[in-house]
């Protein structure tokens, strides 16, 4: 049906736009959470630096820094690979969902061509019905002139032999009347 493909096709469409949503606003998160972390790290680097002077701490505060660097490298690394998997899972549905799209688009090109040829198909049949009909209104009319004529030949012969049988009853009188004269002269 096209419009059963046409409202998947849309539908699809409103996915994969979604989905791009969804990536950029994921990537606008990453970039924040990265953006954060470095600030933090900057943060760590300034206090750190303060602290340079009491040399009692340099070597706890050069522990925590080395650390706190460890975590946060691990959070980028994990924030990046999180990202990157979801990006790819996002582009896999983008790229399912622009197949599905294709193939609907495919489909509803299909069903065109379908109802092209079947209004092709109707229209001649059409075409063929109302020559049928109009052969069969000029039967009916020759036909009506046929019987008309018919019955007009009828009428006139049993007129002709009306006409006969009185005249043949005339001529059976007439010679009745003459049987009767000869009878009587004899």
């Amino acid at each position: 049906d096209v419009d059963a493909a046409t409202l998947a096709r849309l539908d699809l469409e409103r996915r994969i736009e979604t989905l791009q949503e969804e990536i950029a606003f994921l990537k606008k998160i990453h970039e924040e959470e990265i953006h954060e972390l470095q600030n933090q790290m900057q943060e760590s680097q300034v206090q750190i630096q303060m602290d340079m002077s009491k040399p009692d701490l340099t070597a706890a505060l050069r522990d925590i820094r080395a650390q706190y660097e460890g975590i946060a490298a691990k959070n980028i690394a994990e924030a990046e690979e999180w990202y990157k998997s979801k990006v790819s899972d996002l582009n896999q549905a983008v790229s399912k969902n622009n197949e599905a799209l294709k193939q609907a688009r495919q489909e509803t090109m299909e069903f065109r061509h379908q109802i092209q040829s079947y209004t092709c198909e109707i229209d001649s049949l059409k075409g063929t019905n109302e020559s049928l009909m109009r052969q069969m209104r000029d039967m009916e009319d020759r036909h009506g002139r046929e019987g008309s004529s018919f019955q007009d030949t009828i009428a006139r012969m049993e007129a002709e032999i009306a006409n006969m049988k009185d005249e043949m009853a005339r001529h059976l009188r007439e010679y009745q009347d003459l049987l009767n004269v000869k009878m009587a002269l004899d």
